[in-house]
């Protein structure tokens, strides 16, 4: 069974939905997640829909500049990261602190650890 999740920054300058079935959420240690404190739900890109104008995303790129982070310039929230899976498909991470009516405490969560990698 899919949900249609509606998600936001904080302001509401970035909005999205994205349509899928949480079973899980990954908790990374990278020096990037681990200051944001993301809970990343990983999608297909074509299940992430942008309902504000793309060039309202500010994006920061580091290490080997292969995900692209997506985050407001006016609140600083990162709603969601945009990359590709190790067989080349598009991907969305989602973070899901960002959408709206979600239990936390009732999603499992996975610890990767990014800082390694």
């Amino acid at each position: 069974m899919t949900t249609n999740y509606q998600g936001s920054c904080h302001c509401g300058r970035i909005a999205f939905e994205v349509e899928g079935d949480i079973q899980g959420a990954m908790a990374c240690n990278c020096s990037m997640c681990q200051r944001k404190g993301s809970l990343l739900w990983f999608v297909p890109h074509d299940r992430l829909r942008l309902k504000t104008p793309p060039e309202d995303m500010s994006t920061y790129m580091f290490n080997k500049h292969v995900i692209s982070h997506r985050f407001c310039a006016v609140c600083g929230i990162h709603p969601f990261g945009e990359g590709t899976d190790p067989k080349g498909n598009r991907m969305a991470a989602v973070n899901i602190r960002c959408l709206e009516g979600i239990d936390l405490d009732a999603v499992p969560v996975q610890h990767f650890d990014g800082r390694s990698k």
